[in-house]
């Protein structure tokens, strides 16, 4: 099982990050985010309600995982596990965190900037790092990264788009945290469903051009 979770994150290449996505709306863009291709969802801590919305998109998607983003303790950890996390995501490296979710057999990616915040983020359990912010250094930050830590799977978040997802693959991303650029609440106040799914579309098609 946790294999298989690990093999459905790294499938697309792709998390897509809905942040503040209330319980009503969830289901509707837990679909469009799939039908776009992204094998891997991430509900993130701060959203209200958000055991029940991990809840609600983990009954409403079948082939991807549904995780847990922003995590900051392991009480919310284990929490979200319960609720139905398949992975959690932190933005820090909180070995409290990372083994609670080691323990109970749950992927975790780990927040890191630094060559030292990710060898010990990986050392500690972490089975990808994530490079957080990751717009501050762009794709060349992820391969200087890269190039002594080539073990670490990195995947860098915050702020990456179709226009560089593709950039940060080449940089040696194992996969790209993706927020905004997908998960649009314009779009959703709008109720433009397809709209998301297009710019889904946009970043997975970016990251397997990349890696082609």
């Amino acid at each position: 099982m946790r294999t298989d979770r690990l093999d459905r994150i790294t499938d697309s290449g792709v998390i897509a990050i809905l942040r503040g996505v209330g319980v009503e709306e969830a289901p509707a863009v837990a679909d469009a985010v799939t039908d776009g291709g992204v094998t891997a969802l991430e509900v993130t801590a701060d959203t209200p309600d958000v055991t029940a919305a991990i809840e609600a998109v983990a009954e409403r998607v079948d082939d991807a995982a549904v995780g847990v983003g922003t995590v900051l303790d392991a009480e919310t950890a284990r929490a979200a596990q319960l609720a139905g996390a398949e992975f959690v995501v932190t933005p820090t490296v909180n070995r409290e965190v990372i083994r609670t979710a080691n323990r109970y057999g749950t992927p975790i990616a780990a927040g890191a900037y630094t060559p030292t915040e990710a060898i010990e983020a990986f050392e500690a359990g972490a089975d990808f790092v994530k490079v957080f912010p990751a717009k501050t250094g762009g794709p060349a930050h992820v391969a200087a990264l890269g190039g002594p830590l080539s073990q670490v799977p990195l995947v860098p978040t915050g702020g990456v788009t179709a226009d560089d997802a593709g950039a940060y693959v080449e940089a040696g991303a194992a996969a790209v945290g993706v927020g905004g650029a997908i998960v649009d609440h314009d779009a959703i106040e709008a109720g433009a469903y397809d709209r998301i799914a297009a710019d889904a579309r946009a970043v997975v098609e970016a990251v397997s051009a990349a890696r082609e």
